[in-house]
């Protein structure tokens, strides 16, 4: 089975890295480059996981994943922070909003696949 990802991230760069690692491993990925436009992308679509930044311009992180909590259809998706933030208090805030873990930028490509696949399962 072919997991399909959204990555949500402000960064072209960053967008451009993800979908290259996450593809080279096999995902089918969407793209979004801030919450806002992350949530009108994931309105036509059921990914296994859903990867997001933490600081964008429009819809922050925190904002993107309540978002889609108040979802029926993505209350159960795993949602992974991908930040260059640090903070154990953003990272409960995240987790209070509903997010399932945490990747701190730059990231380890086999790392990340693995934490896909772990939260996918």
């Amino acid at each position: 089975m072919t997991l399909t990802i959204l990555a949500v991230d402000d960064s072209r760069t960053m967008r451009d890295m993800l979908r290259i690692a996450l593809c080279d491993a096999g995902f089918d990925v969407s793209l979004a480059e801030d919450g806002e436009h992350g949530l009108e992308v994931l309105s036509g679509m059921a990914p296994n996981v859903i990867i997001t930044d933490i600081n964008m311009p429009k819809l922050d992180g925190f904002g993107f994943i309540e978002g889609v909590r108040r979802s029926d259809d993505h209350r159960a998706t795993p949602i992974l922070v991908l930040t260059t933030e640090s903070g154990a208090d953003l990272k409960q805030r995240a987790r209070a909003a509903g997010a399932t873990g945490w990747i701190v930028k730059p990231f380890d490509k086999d790392k990340l696949v693995d934490a896909i696949r772990r939260v996918a399962a």
